[in-house]
Parts: structure tokens; C-alpha cells; sequence
């Protein structure tokens, strides 16, 4: 097993009772292990919002260059709302 250090977490008293709870039903084998679960969870959420957030920030920059180079439209939301609902035809009658 690789080297453990010990932390100390304050929880509320709900959590604590939820993480108790779960090791009681024999879900987990102690609440170090519930909380390795909920770490193990977090860190892989979080590692798919940074990834969302990066495409989010190239699909910005790649908007900005479009601007920057002229390649831009008037704003015509009667367009906006018929590629919405055409979007939206589509996918209904493909299902």
C-alpha cells in the first residue's frame, strides 16, 4: 500500500451520519475508505470540468479569431430560431 498520511476533516453532522451510515450497511469497510471514494469521485469530476472549460475557452478564442479575421454575420435572431427549431425537428424525428 503506498505511504498514507492522516488528515483530519470537519464534516457536518449530516455528512457524518450519511459516511456512518454507509460503513454500517457494509458498503464500505471504514469511513477512511468512504472518504477515499468520495476524493477518488471528486478528482475525476474535476478532471472533466477542467476539460470542459478548456473546450469551452477554444471555442471562445476560436470566436475571437473569427471576429478578429471579419469572418462575423449581422444578428438575426429569426435565423437563431429557426436552425433551433429545425435542430429540434431533427432530433425528434430521429428517435
Amino acid at each position: 500500500m503506498p505511504d498514507l498520511e492522516r488528515l483530519t476533516v470537519t464534516v457536518p453532522a449530516e455528512m457524518a451520519v450519511s459516511i456512518r451510515n454507509a460503513v454500517e450497511a457494509g458498503d464500505y469497510a471504514s469511513t477512511s475508505e468512504v472518504m477515499r471514494a468520495a476524493l477518488r469521485d471528486w478528482k475525476t469530476k474535476r478532471a472533466l470540468q477542467l476539460d470542459e472549460l478548456a473546450a469551452l475557452k477554444a471555442d471562445i478564442d476560436q470566436g475571437l479569431a473569427d471576429v478578429a479575421a471579419g469572418r462575423v454575420r449581422d444578428f438575426d435572431s429569426d435565423r437563431i430560431v429557426a436552425r433551433g427549431k429545425k435542430l429540434l425537428a431533427d432530433r425528434s424525428s430521429s428517435v
